[in-house]
């Protein structure tokens, strides 16, 4: 694997701003805000996945872009029952993870681009008709959701017209097109940092989707557990799922024998080794998977974040997996303690997550990473005042960008010359995936044949004695 550079790369990412208009953006769309799926009048109505999708699709790509996480708790899609909601999800994903190739089969059926909503359903009905969906009872859903749109319910016969000529070709033409290309915004910093063969990679690993990868509470089980759940074991001793499943009617949910943690999120707690009898932070913790693995290999953890509210999941898991933690809500710069080890999992861009979080970079445009750089240091270099003499500090983020892994941990270096990075040593790494400066670096197009993993850094500094 080719590393990517020490230096921090130019462009919009370097500076946290943004060049030109944000990819995805259309003019004319609004926000879900209690209205109707095409953002007209309220409905009375129950929504229909399909209407919740369509309200889903445009929040993310509309004037005010929200991400799916923060529509996740919206009082209309709240009200859904569960089977319809997850629909609804699964529907809005995939659309926007493979919203380019929707929009190139649809250029040549419009002579000019239709108002948000109304491309929007033209979206999700291409998506649903080029995987395998009935024509008829798609069609005919999606020229009601149309008919139903106050504004807009005149362009119902557009849409009757090109989805029918679209369940015609797509079958045959969807295999044939190239995997979405990342927003310009990203795209252009990460080829510059990793190359555009490698990018090439991070798109079609994007494209796939992610499969559920779990943690074992007892790493001696792995096995067992993975036989139990039909699924496979990881080299680093994940366990991986694939195909759609209902989690909480798994085998070993209820007792807490395992908890949902992406492959890559489970190797920073793990750069601690032994941490029996450890007191260690966690600093912003939630939702916290490496809170549960810390608690589970008998270290005494005190897991702080500054969210109250996604704090509560951390506290719903601890309770169901019968695990011990200190739980604060508070500023991680205020707070003041010793520990023989920290964890810092700092805020970051998250665009190491793109597999499962499609919407990150059509609702994002880089404008935020300038402050979010700003703030890893000087949560490193406080973090860093917390360490008794002689314990480890480990650095991560669920980032791609160099800016917020690589180059934290070179410039914490020349600032603390007497730190000494830790070179990994973990079952199941390669010896490519350790960095210049000894850290670890993960992106989606590892394991390919497996179904890939996040993209994270991580890095593990020894405070002398």
């Amino acid at each position: 694997m080719s590393k990517p550079p020490s230096r921090r790369p130019s462009g919009p990412v370097a500076n946290g701003r943004s060049n030109g208009p944000r990819q995805g953006h259309r003019p004319g769309g609004k926000g879900p805000g209690g209205k109707g799926p095409g953002g007209n009048r309220p409905e009375k109505r129950a929504l229909s996945a399909r209407a919740a999708a369509l309200r889903l699709l445009t929040a993310v790509l509309g004037e005010t872009p929200r991400l799916l996480s923060e529509l996740r708790e919206a009082p209309w899609l709240a009200a859904m029952p569960a089977p319809e909601r997850a629909r609804a999800q699964r529907l809005a994903t995939e659309g926007l993870r493979q919203l380019e190739r929707c929009d190139r089969l649809l250029d040549k059926h419009l002579k000019k681009t239709p108002p948000l909503p109304v491309q929007n359903v033209l979206r999700l009905g291409t998506w649903e008709l080029a995987t395998g969906g009935a024509a008829h009872g798609v069609v005919n859903d999606w020229v009601n959701e149309t008919a139903r749109m106050q504004t807009h319910g005149h362009l119902r016969g557009l849409v009757n017209a090109v989805l029918r000529k679209i369940a015609a070709e797509a079958p045959a033409e969807w295999p044939k097109l190239r995997a979405p290309r990342l927003a310009d915004w990203l795209r252009e910093p990460l080829a510059e940092a990793y190359g555009r063969e490698r990018i090439l990679a991070f798109e079609t690993a994007h494209a796939a989707g992610a499969p559920l990868d779990l943690t074992p509470r007892n790493a001696s089980q792995a096995a067992d557990w993975a036989a139990k759940l039909g699924g496979s074991l990881l080299p680093t001793g994940s366990i991986r799922l694939t195909g759609p499943v209902q989690v909480s009617a798994l085998p070993g949910y209820e007792e807490g024998a395992w908890w949902i943690q992406d492959a890559a999120a489970a190797l920073p707690a793990k750069l601690l080794g032994d941490v029996t009898g450890k007191t260690i932070l966690d600093l912003c913790a939630a939702p916290g998977g490496k809170t549960l693995q810390l608690a589970a290999a008998g270290a005494k953890v005190t897991a702080l974040d500054i969210s109250e509210s996604r704090l509560l999941r951390l506290r719903e898991n601890l309770d169901r997996t019968g695990l011990k933690a200190k739980i604060l809500a508070a500023d991680a710069l205020e707070h003041q303690g010793t520990y023989d080890a920290i964890l810092l999992d700092a805020p970051c861009s998250a665009t190491g997550t793109i597999r499962r979080h499609p919407d990150l970079p059509l609702a994002r445009d880089g404008a935020e990473i300038g402050e979010l750089i700003g703030l890893q240091e000087a949560m490193l270099e406080h973090a860093l005042t917390l360490l008794k003499p002689g314990g480890t500090l480990i650095f991560c983020t669920c980032s791609l960008i160099p800016d917020e892994g690589e180059c934290q941990i070179e410039e914490a270096l020349a600032h603390h010359p007497d730190l000494q990075v830790l070179r990994p040593a973990l079952e199941g790494i390669e010896a490519a995936w350790i960095t210049e400066e000894g850290g670890l670096r993960t992106t989606p197009d590892l394991w390919p044949e497996a179904g890939g993993m996040d993209g994270f850094y991580m890095a593990a500094l020894r405070k002398p004695d």
